[in-house]
């Protein structure tokens, strides 16, 4: 490679890509001499990139840790949320090869600080399942608040959050024990030391006081709590509510739904309930006529009034 430039990135995407790598393999990776990879080397630590050098006959190279993030011209917020959409994008089809890649190389070099970081968020975080849409803007969360109370879940150190009085009103000492992130949106479990309750939260609706509260002994949560907030969101966390009388059996319904969007009470053999929500209730409305069963809205009156558009428009549609 007769281009230093192209050679010298050739070179750091080498390093990056495992831990150890002894000199005579990257100068035959490169197609250059041993004594042009030491010279690349030290162009490398002029720029910023930490290499370490282990000599003798089980010598090789070794991208370091940095004491800082110049060289990836990253802040540290940006660090996180790309090490933590690179860990998510693991999961998506076609891509989990390269942003497996991609996220090996960038931890290998993030500070020691910001790989506990994504370490807490990782271990503090699950995901519920993408299996439905909606036609609400995204909320905002800082992801300095999403590095806090994953940190104070990791730590065991209990948050103080602000009440509804506002910044001057009383706040409320609350445990961490969880972020779920599901459907765009964060959500914190939380339990109260004084009541022994637990709640889930919208952190992007979440204030934290400073400083924190004090260190606390986990307990065990009553159930898994993903779960948990998979169904408090459907019963009382959208924006739109709704009650559903389906001509089905209950176990109908419930083969058609993920139970995490929805509660299915048993009216009588034939008949049930379903009480779900959505951000809106165009949303609602697509979400029901997927059933494809007979139902009626027993409330609220927006969505009868978005469903009788909606028909309309469907009838217009065939015509």
């Amino acid at each position: 490679m007769r281009d230093t430039a192209a050679r010298m990135l050739a070179l750091l995407s080498l390093l990056q890509s495992r831990p150890d790598w002894p000199g005579p393999e990257l100068a035959e990776r490169l197609g250059v001499g041993v004594r042009t990879v030491r010279n690349d080397v030290a162009r490398l630590r002029e720029l910023g990139y930490p290499v370490d050098a282990e000599t003798g006959r089980a010598g090789h190279y070794r991208l370091g840790v940095g004491a800082s993030l110049p060289p990836l011209l990253l802040d540290d917020d940006e660090a996180v949320a790309v090490a933590l959409g690179l860990r998510a994008g693991t999961g998506l089809a076609g891509t989990q090869e390269a942003a497996g890649r991609a996220l090996t190389k960038l931890e290998r070099v993030l500070p020691h600080r910001l790989r506990r970081t994504v370490a807490a968020l990782t271990a503090a975080t699950t995901a519920g399942p993408e299996n439905t849409v909606s036609d609400a803007p995204d909320p905002e969360v800082d992801p300095a608040l999403l590095r806090t109370v994953a940190e104070a879940i990791r730590d065991h150190t209990a948050l103080r959050v602000a009440v509804a009085d506002g910044p001057a009103g009383p706040a409320r000492v609350l445990e961490p024990y969880r972020l779920v992130s599901w459907e765009r949106r964060w959500y914190v479990v939380v339990r109260s030391p004084d009541r022994g309750t637990w709640t889930v939260l919208r952190a992007d609706g979440l204030e934290l006081r400073t400083p924190g509260g004090p260190r606390f002994t986990p307990v065990e949560p009553p159930e898994d709590l993903t779960d948990l907030v998979l169904r408090e969101v459907a019963v009382r966390g959208w924006t739109v509510h709704a009650r559903i009388l389906v001509h089905a059996p209950a176990a109908a319904v419930l083969a058609r739904i993920n139970p995490a969007v929805g509660v299915v009470e048993a009216r009588d053999a034939r008949t049930c309930v379903l009480v779900t929500g959505a951000d809106s209730v165009a949303t609602l409305a697509a979400y029901v006529g997927m059933l494809d069963l007979d139902f009626r809205v027993e409330g609220p009156p927006e969505l009868v009034a978005q469903l009788r558009t909606t028909g309309e428009r469907y009838l217009r549609a065939v015509r």
